[in-house]
């Protein structure tokens, strides 16, 4: 079963801040242009990774923190995050629909030149025939925005461009 693009684009978003528990008080990623990489494991098959590379500036990653927090708040019953040993660890309970996914996510590296996330949740009952899943993101800085790029702009592995704001704008008018 092949998850539809804005799905995937939007599971993307609030992986890149550790799933449901988004609500949490990320540091501000470098403005410029991120390099990630998404890899995703349900238990049964590794999906082939997701390649996506966004411009971002200050007020762009503060828009994309501060929606993944209306959401988690919305959505999440426990949302814990504390450092351990250099790294950021990430305890979450958020409903998805009638599922509860449990997360435990750790993310080491800098919000700078880059970072890696390892997130593992389990569901209860089963999300889409899922009982547990993996997320590996490895995100890096590369530099500044391309040109003819704008805040928000997303390019896909596939080519399909977007921009996270312009969806944003039109989740909020619905």
């Amino acid at each position: 079963m092949r998850i539809p693009t804005r799905l995937s684009v939007a599971a993307a978003i609030c992986l890149l801040y550790a799933g449901a528990a988004c609500a949490l008080d990320y540091p501000p990623r470098k403005p410029g242009l991120w390099e990630m990489t998404i890899q995703s494991d349900d238990g049964a098959s590794k999906a082939p990774p997701m390649q996506t590379q966004q411009c971002i500036d200050a007020a762009t990653d503060k828009a994309m923190r501060e929606m993944g927090s209306s959401t988690g708040q919305q959505a999440c019953s426990k949302q814990d995050m504390r450092t351990e040993g250099g790294k950021m660890v990430v305890d979450s309970v958020c409903k998805i629909g009638t599922t509860t996914a449990t997360t435990h996510s750790v993310v080491s590296g800098d919000m700078g030149t880059g970072y890696r996330m390892e997130s593992r949740s389990s569901y209860n009952p089963p999300l889409a025939g899922r009982k547990e899943g993996t997320a590996i993101i490895e995100a890096k800085w590369v530099g500044p925005c391309k040109a003819g790029q704008k805040p928000g702009d997303m390019v896909m592995s596939n080519g399909m461009k977007m921009n996270v704001l312009d969806m944003m704008g039109a989740q909020k008018k619905k």
